[in-house]
């Protein structure tokens, strides 16, 4: 039998090429969906426009984007790790951006590059309200990042590559609203962008290992969930500006790259598990 054609019976040479073909459709569909919104919150100059809902819709492209996916070429929404996953695993997903953002800015409070004032508001009510909140509109990203891209970059290679890969989809995703609205702290937008891209891949790496160790698209979602919330509902808040604040500080600022490095290093040694 001629070798091409033994190669296109290889089963794993087979899953591969549908794995490709799953990425770029994806990807092409994520674009497609999400220029729509870009248009529009460009054209208005402010995420903040009909009350943010063209922000909660361009969130919500990349998972459309995964649900079209996963009917185009399996015909079913199998995949997307709609099971729990274990509740350790979603304990550690949503208190993990509380960690390292308390890491960040207690930094930055301690070393006197920024001030910090009392939170006025019952702090477990925001937590329980502000996360539901913070849910709705974090699902839609994750159904897409990590509960298609993700296992399916890991069909095509190693943990190092799929958590980089991904990570540097979901900023590149981003950067639109940060050179073209104002989805940004207010430093220079070179710098807003380098902060921003190190930020995004390094915590690409705990939620790639979350949703590979669990299985489960939860806790991305939960994590996402959690990130927003704690850092740009609570901390940014709580943290008084005293003239160079804005370049440590926000997803923006150097503060929570460095941090989203050292945690990026933690998982990438935990990667082992994921053999298990």
């Amino acid at each position: 039998m001629p070798a091409d054609v033994t190669e296109t019976l290889d089963p794993s040479l087979v899953a591969r090429e549908a794995a490709r073909r799953t990425v770029w459709t994806y990807l092409v569909l994520t674009l497609v969906f999400s220029s729509i919104f870009y248009a529009l919150i460009i054209s208005a100059g402010s995420l903040a426009v009909h009350g943010g809902l063209y922000v909660l819709a361009l969130m919500w492209s990349p998972g459309v984007a995964a649900l079209l996916t996963r009917l185009i070429h399996q015909r079913n929404l199998r995949g997307e790790g709609w099971g729990w996953g274990g509740t350790r695993w979603q304990l550690l997903a949503y208190f993990l951006p509380l960690a390292y953002a308390t890491i960040a800015y207690v930094v930055v409070w301690l070393l006197r590059l920024g001030g910090v004032a009392s939170f006025g508001s019952n702090l477990l009510l925001f937590a329980a309200i502000g996360t539901a909140q913070s849910c709705l509109s974090a699902l839609g990203e994750e159904l897409g990042w990590r509960g298609l891209l993700v296992p399916e970059l890991a069909k095509l290679t190693d943990f190092t590559r799929t958590s980089l890969l991904s990570g540097a989809i979901w900023a590149l995703w981003h950067m639109p609203l940060i050179l073209f609205a104002d989805y940004n702290s207010g430093t220079p937008k070179a710098y807003a962008v380098i902060c921003f891209a190190v930020m995004v891949v390094g915590i690409s790496f705990p939620f790639a290992w979350l949703r590979l160790r669990s299985g489960s698209v939860w806790t991305a979602m939960l994590m996402h969930a959690s990130h927003n919330l704690w850092i740009q509902g609570f901390f940014d808040r709580v943290t008084i500006d005293t003239g160079r604040t804005l370049w440590f500080t926000s997803e923006f600022g150097a503060a929570l790259a460095v941090v989203a490095v050292a945690v990026a290093l933690v998982f990438w040694r935990l990667q082992r598990p994921l053999s298990d």
